[in-house]
């Protein structure tokens, strides 16, 4: 018994595009590096710079292949279409909205994160002129795709797209340190590296001092005094930047201190002693008491009498100077104090001599 079936065009439609996108599918091949690591007619290594591991450069027979690029075969109404190669910072980016058999859309709307990019509009592509890695996020789009579609909203499946940096930013090093001593040549360093995908690029290097600009713009990341000086101290940094000025980035601060021929030998800073408490005399006269001799001023007639070192160094005499004046000073405050105890004696001991006496 022979039966008839018979198929509506929508269901021969849709059997076509299943079979034409599992052959698409069981299609995909993916090229490998394999054999020897190293030998005279093949070669495989991989490089340590690339961002990805995965990603690899190898040679054959003296032919360099260049990176791999992955290729994704989606079967769906709707897709949203990424940059195959890595994004770096400055970098231009541009995504697609792409329908099926290149359909036209209408309502096309771009959302990061879930989040809505502007309204809906006609436009298939959103670009973005200078990539930041702020755009870093999980980017799709949803559209409204017309005749001969099915004329719903259809929403494509999220795209990771990942914004790399391009380069760090710089770190200043000094040679031979940050304290130089004075009349040395001293080389200031700008340190950063391109990765190996964007090693064509070139950075320009400038140094600047306490917000001023000491060298501008220029290919070499080194700036050099040849002979450093006590006006050369202060606060510097880098700054390294893209041809374009797309993309550029400051170091830390770093203080540099340029020491004298008198800096190595720093004096000593002399703490004075706390005062001791006095204590209470046993006296009880209220006659005041005589003033305290003057402390014996420095003289080169009197042996024992205190000199201030010889030798170039002021500082300390200074310091010395400063410490007999506090002395002086304490033995003053020192009389008045034991003024005052003396009338506070006097007085208990008048009230003590009054009491029993009203009692009387």
């Amino acid at each position: 018994m022979a039966g008839v079936f018979y198929f509506s065009p929508a269901l021969l439609w849709a059997a076509q595009m299943l079979l034409a996108g599992c052959h698409a599918a069981a299609s995909f091949e993916a090229l490998q590096c394999e054999g020897p690591a190293s030998t005279q007619q093949s070669m495989c290594h991989p490089e340590d710079d690339l961002t990805d591991p995965k990603e690899v450069r190898f040679q054959v027979k003296g032919y360099t292949f260049s990176e791999p690029i992955h290729l994704i075969v989606s079967y769906d109404w709707l897709i949203l279409q990424s940059p195959a190669k890595p994004i770096f910072e400055g970098d231009p980016l541009v995504l697609r909205c792409q329908a099926w058999q290149d359909w036209p859309l209408t309502q096309v709307t771009f959302y990061r994160d879930g989040a809505a990019l502007g309204p809906p509009g006609p436009s298939k592509e959103i670009s973005i002129t200078v990539a930041q890695k702020a755009d870093s996020g999980h980017y799709h789009c949803s559209a409204v795709l017309r005749s001969p579609g099915p004329g719903s909203p259809e929403v494509a499946s999220p795209v990771a797209l990942t914004v790399h940096e391009l380069f760090r930013a710089p770190v200043l090093r000094v040679t031979p340190s940050a304290e130089p001593q004075e009349g040395k040549p001293v080389t200031l360093s700008c340190q950063t590296k391109l990765p190996l995908q964007r090693s064509a690029a070139r950075l320009l290097f400038s140094f600047y001092k306490d917000g001023r600009t000491v060298r501008s713009r220029g290919p070499s990341p080194e700036f050099q005094i040849p002979t450093a000086s006590e006006a050369h101290s202060g606060s510097y940094w880098c700054e390294a930047a893209t041809e374009d000025n797309q993309v550029w980035k400051q170091s830390p601060k770093l203080e540099i201190r340029v020491q004298g021929p008198s800096s190595s030998a720093a004096p000593t800073a002399l703490t004075p002693a706390p005062p001791q408490k006095a204590d209470a005399p046993e006296t009880t006269s209220t006659k005041p008491p005589e003033p305290l001799p003057p402390l014996p001023t420095p003289s080169a007639k009197d042996p024992d009498s205190f000199s201030p070192p010889q030798g170039p160094d002021p500082h300390l005499y200074h310091q010395m100077r400063v410490l007999l004046k506090q002395i002086q000073d304490m033995r003053v405050l020192l009389g008045h104090l034991v003024i005052e105890l003396r009338d506070l004696s006097s007085h208990l001991k008048l009230e003590t001599t009054k009491g029993p006496a009203k009692h009387e």
